[in-house]
């Protein structure tokens, strides 16, 4: 698949919600697991399904891509209310918008394995649990 094809599995997995496993290899490896995470669908359906239950409104943009062969680099900005429990730490009721980098690898269509980037700083000090620098 071309740079571009590549680049379309990916929008379309994040434009369907993160959430069909058509895209996604049943293979599926998460290359910087989230604390907690199993590989393969089922870890990543779990990581969505705790995003979701903690920022019930998350919304992820792609702010910029750029592939070569079966790499998909994205950036995003993903918002959202902290509306419930997150890595043990209750819900504040606060927004927030955490940059984030993926690097996705897609073979025949799938998502195959991602290396998601989090600013984990950031979304720390806006959510009151680590203060901001300054």
């Amino acid at each position: 698949m071309s740079a571009e094809e590549n680049k379309a599995v990916i929008r379309s997995f994040i434009e369907q919600a993160l959430n069909n496993n058509e895209l996604v290899a049943p293979d599926f490896v998460e290359l910087d697991p989230m604390p907690g995470q199993a590989q393969g669908v089922e870890g990543l359906k779990h990581v969505l399904e705790m995003l979701f239950t903690a920022f019930p409104d998350l919304h992820w943009s792609i702010e910029e891509q750029v592939a070569e062969g079966d790499k998909v680099v994205s950036r995003y900005i993903w918002r959202g209310t902290h509306q419930g429990d997150f890595l043990d730490i209750p819900a504040t009721g606060k927004r927030v918008e955490v940059p984030v980098i993926v690097i996705d690898r897609v073979v025949n269509g799938k998502l195959t394995d991602s290396r998601m980037i989090m600013d984990q700083l950031t979304m720390m000090q806006q959510l009151g649990v680590t203060p901001a620098s300054g």
